[in-house]
């Protein structure tokens, strides 16, 4: 078989891992440590910085291609890597615009697609005098990014005003990109894959909620969403992946904004992620391909596989390390005194049919720990279980004060503790 190689050894090498197995791969992962997330399951590790171009060629000998669960690999290490015959996908001149955010929202403006007023910010000594100049052009509040390593809220600031700038500790070097603040109805996101044969496929268009510039949840598919949007936003980022000449998955983060002549379907581009994406996990076990599987098929050239949904909604929730029960004497990382291995005990016994996708990533309050999925038709209810869920698995706190003791011998999966049917039939899970 073929040998795929993942530079990162984050959650999403450790996913694309796991969805290898099912294709006959080991997935081979360059990581900074035998503990991060997907060395702690593939045999296949090498130990090394992504951006070391010879710890990458000791990395690509033997892989037949190469991709990234991350965009931070240096653009002219992968064109060495290139030029020197390995493949890898997404190619150093697709990256770079997910790299960098001041060419990429150069590019989707000259190719017409809708983006926020923007302006780069080259001089680090320069940026407030540019920052207050463009407020003054085109009104406050404006959002200020780093061009490069900004993510999960980290590297963006939302200013209300000329003052507000004195509370931000600017970058000293590296440029600044400075949006117009975009009054959106919501947040969605297409997902999309495009094989090396030009292969396309797209997954329903889904929302994301957020908190804090952090995901919390994604529903799919976006509820509310009109045919016309949702096929135009799929349009948009199958156009997109196809002009930049995107392998594997690309993920495009849009603003539903109110139509208007800047953006006739009310759809503005905010970020986007050529590979595995936060706002895809749903896939996992929502969809007939997940995003993982689907990742693998493009970057080996395999034909796509299917991206039917399995159910009418599916919900995901990020499992965030939280603090610790109230009155609770905490660990000594801060975690919840309750132990992770319990804490998946007692969703088990109360929510049979949530998925759990745990990253083996030790506790950090705020962190991404794993994330659950729930699938079904009845969007209200798949919101409650997956909220409830994800911060119980987060924090060991049910937000709705349901008690695991008291509720011994009531209806497994039943939070009402209803008392279990006598009736068994395929698929009944009873206490």
């Amino acid at each position: 078989m073929p040998r795929v190689g993942m530079v990162g050894g984050g959650q999403l090498a450790r996913m694309t891992h796991q969805a290898g197995i099912a294709l006959g791969q080991t997935l081979r992962v360059l990581s900074v440590s035998a503990d991060d997330c997907a060395a702690l399951v593939t045999p296949d590790v090498v130990i090394g910085e992504h951006t070391d171009l010879d710890a990458l060629r000791r990395f690509a000998e033997g892989c037949d291609v190469i991709t990234f669960d991350h965009e931070h690999v240096p653009g002219e290490h992968i064109r060495t890597l290139a030029a020197e015959g390995h493949a890898l996908y997404p190619s150093a001149d697709a990256l770079q615009f997910a790299q960098d955010k001041a060419l990429m929202r150069a590019r989707l403006a000259g190719l017409g697609v809708p983006v926020p007023a923007y302006a780069v910010v080259d001089e680090a000594d320069g940026a407030a005098a540019a920052v207050i100049g463009f407020g003054a052009e085109h009104g406050w509040p404006v959002v200020l990014k780093t061009a490069r390593g900004g993510y999960d809220g980290r590297g963006v600031w939302v200013l209300e005003s000329p003052d507000a700038l004195a509370a931000v500790d600017l970058p000293t070097s590296g440029r600044l990109v400075v949006e117009s603040f975009v009054p959106l109805r919501r947040e969605l996101a297409a997902l999309v894959a495009r094989s090396p044969f030009g292969q396309a496929a797209a997954w329903p268009v889904v929302q994301t909620v957020q908190q804090d510039g952090i995901c919390v949840e994604v529903i799919a598919p976006a509820p509310g969403l009109d045919d016309d949007t949702a096929a135009a936003a799929t349009r948009l980022a199958l156009r997109v992946a196809a002009e930049l000449g995107v392998v594997g998955i690309l993920a495009v983060e849009l603003f539903q904004v109110t139509p208007g002549p800047d953006a006739p379907d009310g759809l503005v581009v905010n970020e986007l992620a050529m590979r595995p994406h936060n706002s895809g996990h749903w896939t996992m076990d929502g969809s007939v391909t997940s995003q993982f599987e689907q990742h693998l098929r493009a970057v080996l050239d395999y034909p796509l596989g299917r991206t039917d949904q399995v159910a009418p909604f599916t919900v995901m929730g990020n499992v965030l390390g939280g603090a610790p029960q109230e009155g609770a004497e905490p660990s000594r990382d801060g975690s919840p005194t309750m132990g992770m291995d319990e804490r998946v005990h007692h969703l088990a016994a109360r929510f049979p049919d949530v998925k759990v996708h745990l990253y083996g990533k030790a506790f950090r309050p705020g962190r991404k720990l794993g994330h659950v999925n729930v699938i079904g038709s009845d969007l209200g209810d798949l919101r409650r279980r997956a909220r409830l869920a994800a911060g119980w698995l987060g924090n060991g706190v049910w937000a709705d004060g349901y008690d695991v003791h008291g509720a011994a011998g009531a209806a497994v999966g039943d939070g009402n503790g209803a008392a279990p049917s006598p009736v068994l039939s395929a698929g009944t899970v009873t206490g």
